[in-house]
């Protein structure tokens, strides 16, 4: 178990001393993850066995397996041991959100090669299929909106978020083909192993994701996303207006460069909208 779930779990129980060693760990991490017994000892205002039998009550067998253990939990993050506090009134929340989405798109517009995207988008446009992938809540996501986007321009195109699944669309996609690959960390291992097995095939790769990661390094063109994202852990993650943002830039390119077969889809699907939902053609097509 977690050392801080067990201090959630049992800090109703603890004495005053033992509340006093559990607040220095949350409230002063970095000292304690590199203080010595006598040090957090005389921080709390405990005896050095008090520390001990503290960090036997956690589970460890000793003070030096305490510290280990509290070395680990920085691998996690250490900005959620003590969220930073927050305004929780709605029109403070409201501006946070607002803020941090503006700026998202404010730093994307700076950064974003347009070399890159006129690349992107000729690919696309000439590809005879268009795979999308993308594997966890936000990357999800982002390749079903990039199928949303594609597909009434009458692109050819079908998204996957399993593993397994975009490994044998890979597998059987043909040198015409286009992959194109969502990652927020950059990190994931098996989109990464596709762009390689692609790469083999001759295939294209196209990766929206963090400049410099793995998944970067295994796609033949990269579009990166490098956008800081604080430190609060309750917001929704802001980067991700920035990857649509860079859906509707690349859908829109695609739609220049297939104007004539964009329009035709287009109108197509606004028809049937206009007949079996809206009196007139006036209402957003079909979003």
């Amino acid at each position: 178990m977690d050392i801080f779930e067990k201090i959630q779990e049992d800090r109703s129980q603890f004495s005053p001393s033992e509340q006093r060693i559990a607040d220095i760990l949350l409230d002063q991490f970095d000292f304690a993850v590199n203080a010595s017994i006598i040090e957090l000892a005389e921080r709390a205002e405990v005896s050095p066995p008090t520390v001990t039998r503290f960090c036997r009550r956690l589970g460890c067998q000793s003070f030096s397996d305490f510290k280990v253990r509290l070395a680990k939990t920085a691998f996690v993050g250490v900005r959620y041991l003590n969220p930073e506090a927050k305004s929780t009134a709605p029109v403070d929340v409201a501006e946070d959100v607002i803020t941090k989405a503006q700026n998202a798109l404010f730093m994307i517009h700076r950064t974003l090669d347009p070399a890159v995207l006129d690349k992107v988008a000729d690919r696309l446009s000439r590809g005879d299929m268009i795979y999308a992938f993308g594997s966890g809540g936000n990357s999800s996501m982002i390749a079903s909106e990039l199928q949303n986007r594609l597909f009434r321009l009458g692109s050819r195109v079908t998204a996957s978020n399993d593993h397994n699944m975009q490994l044998m669309l890979t597998a059987a996609a043909q040198t015409n083909d286009v992959i194109v690959g969502s990652s927020f960390s950059g990190r994931n291992e098996d989109l990464a192993r596709c762009f390689a097995l692609a790469r083999e095939n001759g295939i294209s790769t196209i990766a929206l994701t963090q400049s410099g990661t793995p998944v970067a390094e295994a796609a033949e063109l990269v579009i990166g996303i490098d956008i800081p994202e604080g430190d609060n852990i309750y917001r929704p993650t802001s980067t991700r207006f920035a990857f649509l943002a860079v859906i509707d830039i690349v859908a829109s390119l695609v739609a220049y460069r297939n104007r004539k077969l964009s329009t035709v889809t287009l109108r197509h699907i606004k028809q049937q909208l206009v007949e079996h939902r809206d009196s007139d053609d006036r209402q957003v097509l079909g979003d």
